[in-house]
């Protein structure tokens, strides 16, 4: 493979989540300052897990259970790190008494929904950004190299390919559950708090099709439907909480 390859596949897996942060996270500092701290927060978290699992690394057989023990433990632990996050109500109102303190000190409007739901977003980017990096950024080293490499259970697919598609729809998801997941707090909406774990342990559970032969060309489609279902969820959520922040300012 070429260096035009390796920088392609980089862009698959993070293309879009570039484009975002462009097109709307840097035009707030506060909104870059936290997707590089929802970053490094994830990156953490997945490296602790790592750790954790080394010791047991690499499975000497192809049995399922062990992909599930690692997929459920990981997802749990993850799950635990956001939900412990969006409770801590007292802080969030704290951070928010200081931004809207700021902007009343250099006369700017106060957070809106829209800025609330932004800082949601760029929390969610975080997270997917954190995902790309290290679930393919970090392999994909030898991609720019002269070669390519296919594994035994998926032949038809570059393992690299394979790993930037992967990787885009755990970015997609993870983008979008954290926007759920917070309005699903914010609201006390079971549906929203539970909808984001039960995804996230969906399409964890969905890579495990990969250890089957062939198995890449049916996970990857069940991904993107998933992350499909994800997206779309997050916009009829954002919809519904706009159109009723807008009649509610009417109303006053």
């Amino acid at each position: 493979m070429t260096v035009a390859a390796g920088l392609g596949y980089a862009l698959i897996a993070l293309g879009p989540s570039l484009s975002l942060f462009v097109s709307v996270i840097v035009k707030k500092p506060f909104l870059v300052l936290t997707v590089l701290l929802s970053t490094l927060l994830w990156l953490v978290s997945l490296i602790v897990l790592s750790g954790v699992w080394r010791a047991f690394l690499p499975f000497k057989s192809m049995v399922w259970w062990p992909y599930g023990a690692l997929v459920l433990t990981s997802v749990s632990f993850q799950e635990v790190l956001r939900n412990l996050l969006l409770e801590l109500k007292p802080f969030c109102r704290r951070l928010e008494g200081v931004l809207d303190a700021f902007a009343d000190r250099v006369s700017k409007p106060r957070l809106l929904l829209t800025d609330k739901m932004q800082i949601a977003l760029a929390g969610g980017l975080g997270h997917a950004v954190a995902h790309g990096v290290f679930f393919c950024i970090s392999m994909l080293t030898p991609a720019f190299g002269p070669a390519t490499y296919y594994t035994e259970k998926c032949s038809y697919i570059p393992f690299f390919l394979v790993s930037a598609f992967l990787a885009l729809a755990f970015v997609t998801i993870h983008t979008f559950s954290m926007v759920i997941a917070f309005n699903g707090y914010a609201e006390a909406n079971k549906v929203d708090q539970y909808f984001v774990p039960v995804v996230h342990l969906l399409s964890g559970s969905l890579t495990m099709i990969n250890l089957a032969p062939g198995g890449c060309i049916i996970a990857i489609p069940l991904l993107y439907f998933v992350a499909a279902v994800t997206l779309i969820h997050c916009g009829r959520t954002v919809y519904r909480r706009l159109v009723e922040d807008g009649r509610r300012e009417h109303h006053l």
